[in-house]
């Protein structure tokens, strides 16, 4: 007989993560903060009324798809040539420096079998990495834009090294999690990487300028244009899981990408944010939340949460900051850059989660992610402030990167 109890177990998602996010949002925080603290309470690791059910993953999944294809949609590509060769090195220096530090310190706590992943040690290691590369974009430029600083040199540098740390932080994903299978090469996997995105980005090509053609034709919004949008996006995704073994989110942001720079990319974006906020985001965040079990906090996993927090929030500051120093900014718009690639938001989430289902990571270490998570969500806001006042926010007229070398 078929129950109705997910009926319930939506109704608490949607009401506490709205109530949670209304909270945050009163006391100046993003509201995924919010959705996620929901999950965190009503999950097994406080009051125990929600649990994990085949339904509230599937959706989840659904709302994670969504994400990443809005996130591509939101792409703007223009963007990256404004800020040019200069955004690439701060992406660049702003992912291997977390990469090191967060597979350094996995290294270290990640012994004795206190792993329940299925992966080797190795690539556990390396996805704890991954995990810090990620660079929440939303989170920043809402700050930003409260700050009124998103359309400074600093602010425009953060959004183009953020759109290509996403790039990047997807490949990487999709190099990892092809790799957990033992009978395939790294070599066979970057070919079917590359593959896909030829294939894709050719599909995309097609199916981008049948629905420029379309969308000229009428002249006005359509729900049609939302509908075949969706489906491309779907049927991306299921084709790079199930020909390619790359990552289905993968599939979702070049979905989102192709159609970027479509006449109706705006109605076509609101419609999508429409669902997501009603249902499958809610859904998704407090997802995260419901999978966390605290484990008995050892002052081994005491150390370890302390120390993932301090290597998540120095190692953005240094690595992207060291890009931008190499980029001819000043140092203070180099600390202003660094602290605003900071906060990793659901784009870190949207990794997690991704990386446990292959096995990439045990539930051991779901806590401190989700710990670290909230805290660099906290706490950028917060330094963006800081470094931003106006004390601290007197910029020279040193020419960046991208304005001194053709």
């Amino acid at each position: 007989m078929l129950s109705y109890e997910f009926l319930f177990d939506i109704a608490l998602i949607l009401m506490s993560t709205k109530l949670l996010g209304l909270l945050t949002k009163k006391i100046q925080l993003p509201q995924v903060v919010g959705a996620l603290l929901a999950g965190l309470l009503l999950g097994p690791a406080c009051l125990n009324i929600l649990h994990e059910t085949d339904f509230i993953l599937q959706v989840a999944e659904l709302g994670v798809i969504v994400l990443m294809f809005t996130a591509g949609l939101e792409t703007d590509i223009k963007e990256l040539k404004k800020t040019g060769k200069a955004s690439i090195v701060i992406a660049i220096l702003g992912m291997i420096i977390p990469l090191a530090g967060g597979f350094a310190l996995a290294s270290i706590f990640n012994k004795g079998g206190i792993s329940d992943a299925t992966a080797a040690p190795l690539l556990q290691n390396i996805f704890i990495g991954i995990i810090l590369t990620a660079t929440s974009v939303s989170i920043t430029v809402e700050t930003l834009k409260e700050l009124g600083k998103l359309n400074t040199r600093a602010g425009n540098a953060i959004l183009g090294a953020a759109i290509i740390d996403d790039i990047l932080g997807v490949i990487a994903l999709t190099v990892v999690t092809s790799s957990t299978s033992t009978d395939v090469s790294i070599g066979l996997v970057l070919i079917k990487i590359v593959l896909f995105f030829i294939v894709g980005g050719f599909a995309g090509f097609l199916f981008s300028r049948a629905m420029e053609h379309s969308m000229n034709r009428y002249n006005m919004d359509l729900r049609r244009f939302v509908v075949l949008s969706f489906v491309f996006c779907l049927l991306l995704s299921f084709c790079a899981e199930h020909f390619f073994g790359v990552a289905d989110i993968t599939g979702a942001f070049m979905a989102g990408l192709v159609l970027s720079n479509t006449p109706r990319k705006h109605y076509i974006m609101n419609r999508f944010e429409t669902t997501a906020y009603m249902l499958l985001s809610p859904i998704f965040f407090a997802s995260i939340g419901i999978k966390v079990v605290i484990p008995e906090m050892t002052p081994a996993l005491v150390a370890f949460s302390v120390a993932l927090v301090i290597m998540a929030i120095l190692t953005k500051i240094l690595g992207c900051g060291l890009g931008a120093k190499l980029c001819r900014y000043t140092t203070k718009e180099a600390i202003q850059i660094g602290t605003g690639m900071v906060s990793r938001g659901e784009v870190a989430l949207i990794v997690a989660s991704k990386g446990s289902a292959f096995g990439l990571m045990g539930t051991v270490f779901f806590g401190p992610i989700v710990i670290m998570v909230v805290m660099t969500t906290v706490i950028t806001p917060v330094l963006l402030k800081i470094v931003f006042s106006k004390k601290s926010s007197v910029i020279n007229n040193e020419p960046a990167f991208e304005q001194t070398i053709a």
